[in-house]
């Protein structure tokens, strides 16, 4: 049957998303079997939430009616509180419930914000290497995406950002620890583009999704401690990466009520209310497993280490170690083809399947071609120790 064409339709205004596009890498491949997959390529966990967790979701399905009806477009009640109250004491500020909503996944949280902000042919400063799928969904809106290049550290630069701010512009994107990078950004780095938004009347969005992860203790940043922070800051959230829930999809707005009240017209059209078993499972972490989520980001530090301490065998071939943290490791690679090339080589010639710089760049960006992220989430640090000797050994 031929496929109907719809050359207007948005979706053909954007790119396939990497993630779907590396998984068909995978079709038909065999490997020895002494050449098992290592699958670096999406910053997700694999195991189930904990057994507490999951048996909470279940009573809640078994006893609770509500979980199975319709609910609050914003989420329920006492979850947003509850998140309020978590972020007050990590931020040391006063947020309240009604500046907290739940969304179904902090994609979603990201769409409805640009939602909210937005028209077709306004503006949106987005440092690159980005995270794809905001890339896509401004793409989709018919949002232009201008690209702010990061610089040394892999951070980008205010002072770059100010130079590219129009009349068009509506907002400037962090995403702190960094996807793909993996970079912390600085509490000083984040209030000089604070500064810069509030200084021009923009929304400053922060996508905090790897938070839980980042090596400094206590506030990463002191934007919530100023008492008008949401006249300019909109803050994105995902329980995905802290409670294993990425399977029902539940992320967080922290924002102005009346911008919330804006959201809430995308997300009652879209979902009308976050998955009610995973606002119950949300809750039930946030009140229950403190210690074992910081058993967690232990875990994840120590893959870090071993990340930054295994490097020396690469670094000695020319490998350049960009940036590292949270889930990820970012590098650059010493070979004269592309890493769109060598990704595709590496998955069928070493077993390792991790995504180009150029996912995360614009179209003919030669940085990207010059790059790899891992994502090592799912791989412990014998893993690691695996990853190296395979591409120590491996050669373009």
């Amino acid at each position: 049957m031929p496929q109907a064409s719809f050359p207007s339709a948005r979706t053909r205004d954007t790119f396939v998303s990497p993630i779907v596009e590396s998984r068909r890498w995978l079709q038909g491949l065999t490997l020895p079997a002494d050449l098992p997959l290592l699958n670096l390529s999406q910053a997700a966990p694999a195991d189930p939430p904990p057994e507490g967790l999951r048996r909470a979701i279940a009573e809640a399905a078994l006893t609770d009616d509500s979980s199975h009806l319709y609910g609050a477009v914003l989420g329920r009640d006492e979850l947003r509180a509850a998140l309020a109250d978590k972020m007050n004491r990590h931020y040391a500020g006063d947020l309240s419930a009604a500046e907290v909503a739940i969304t179904s996944g902090c994609n979603q949280a990201f769409a409805a914000t640009i939602a909210a902000l937005c028209g077709e042919g306004d503006q949106v400063i987005l440092p690159t290497p980005w995270y794809f799928n905001h890339k896509m969904w401004l793409d989709m809106q018919g949002v232009d995406t201008c690209p702010l290049p990061v610089g040394a550290a892999m951070l980008p630069c205010p002072d770059a950002a100010a130079k590219l701010i129009t009349d068009r512009t509506r907002a400037i994107v962090l995403v702190t620890p960094n996807n793909p990078c993996g970079v912390e950004y600085p509490d000083g780095l984040v209030r000089r583009f604070y500064d810069l938004a509030r200084a021009h009347g923009l929304a400053l969005i922060v996508d905090e999704t790897y938070r839980d992860f980042d090596s400094r203790n206590g506030s990463p940043h002191t934007l919530f401690q100023d008492p008008n922070w949401s006249e300019t800051l909109i803050h994105l959230y995902s329980f995905s990466k802290a409670y294993r829930l990425t399977g029902h999809r539940l992320g967080a707005i922290a924002a102005h009520p009346g911008q919330l009240l804006e959201m809430e017209k995308f997300l009652d059209t879209v979902t009308i209310c976050p998955a009610q078993l995973g606002q119950t499972g949300a809750l039930w972490g946030l009140e229950n497993l403190d210690d074992w989520l910081a058993g967690e980001r232990q875990e994840l530090l120590n893959r870090r280490a071993a990340i930054e301490t295994g490097f020396a065998p690469l670094a000695a071939q020319g490998w350049q170690l960009l940036g590292c943290g949270a889930y990820f490791a970012y590098v650059a690679h010493p070979f004269a083809a592309s890493s769109d090339e060598l990704a595709r080589r590496l998955v069928k010639e070493a077993g390792i399947l991790m995504l180009p710089g150029s996912m995360f760049t614009p179209d003919g960006d030669p940085t990207g071609a010059r790059q790899f992220r891992i994502a090592f989430a799912n791989v412990d640090t014998h893993g690691i120790r695996t990853l190296f000797e395979r591409l120590t050994n491996w050669t373009a």
